[in-house]
């Protein structure tokens, strides 16, 4: 009995037609590194900005990249690459040209495989009051790492204390307690030096000081910046904490990196 052949006029899958073009791969790869503006975007690709812009706009529409109104100048917007949707169209786009080819996610690594350095990358988290989103990124990583990452987080112009939500939403959805945990200044690390520096808002990412570190930027609202009402929500940190776990989960294998290439160049 002769077999049907699967229609080969199908169209390719939205996220190869998308990703495949060489201007938008650029872009994509750009954002994989962190947050940026469109200039920023203009300057690393070397496009004319109509041209980023236009491009830009059509990975957003197929939800591959999102962008939020800088909170540090309005007039600026930060563009992110969403992961999770590139993840996601990646598992389609194989399992579309042959059902052996449908994977799960990758497994993140949880321990260190034998023989590889001892060398512990070290991450520091900076926003501007260090009482939410940066403590919180660093409670993450050192959670999901036990500890195989040095972590520490400060603030461009620290609050006295840590905000209660921040404590309660660690304590509720991921079993940390941050209970003890105080808030410093970025001066309080001089001398110090990290192998990736993180800014999780745009005001602290325009202000802080060098490391000597891989610099990357996560442009994320403020959760403790009251509503319309003048109240401050836990949703909002809820919301805040599940955005930083997903990021973190996205540079662990990145951490990894060095180890990686050292062992096959070894």
């Amino acid at each position: 009995m002769a077999s049907h052949p699967r229609d080969v006029t199908a169209a390719p899958p939205e996220f190869l037609r998308l990703a495949a073009h060489p201007l938008r791969w650029r872009l994509l790869t750009v954002l994989a590194d962190g947050d940026h503006r469109v200039r920023e975007l203009v300057e690393r690709v070397g496009e004319p900005q109509n041209l980023v812009s236009y491009h830009l706009r059509l990975l957003r529409d197929g939800g591959l990249v999102t962008a939020r109104r800088s909170s540090f100048d309005g007039r600026d917007s930060y563009y992110r690459l969403d992961l999770e949707q590139c993840a996601q169209g990646l598992a389609a786009s194989g399992a579309a040209l042959h059902p052996a080819l449908r994977r799960e996610a990758p497994a993140l690594p949880r321990r260190r495989v034998a023989g590889t350095r001892s060398h512990r990358p070290a991450v520091l988290f900076v926003c501007t009051g260090n009482s939410a989103r940066s403590p919180i990124a660093e409670a993450l990583l050192r959670h999901h790492t036990a500890g195989r990452v040095r972590t520490a987080s400060a603030g461009t112009g620290p609050k006295p204390h840590l905000h209660p939500h921040a404590i309660r939403v660690l304590r509720e959805s991921f079993g940390i307690d941050l209970s003890g945990g105080r808030t410093q200044h970025v001066d309080d690390l001089a001398g110090r030096r990290f192998d990736h520096v993180i800014t999780l808002c745009d005001k602290a990412r325009e202000i802080c000081p060098e490391f000597g570190a891989r610099r990357v930027h996560w442009s994320m609202a403020d959760p403790g910046t009251p509503d319309r009402t003048g109240q401050v929500g836990y949703a909002a940190f809820a919301h805040a904490a599940a955005d930083i776990d997903t990021r973190i989960r996205y540079l662990m294998p990145v951490l990894n990196i060095p180890e990686t290439v050292a062992r096959s160049e070894s």
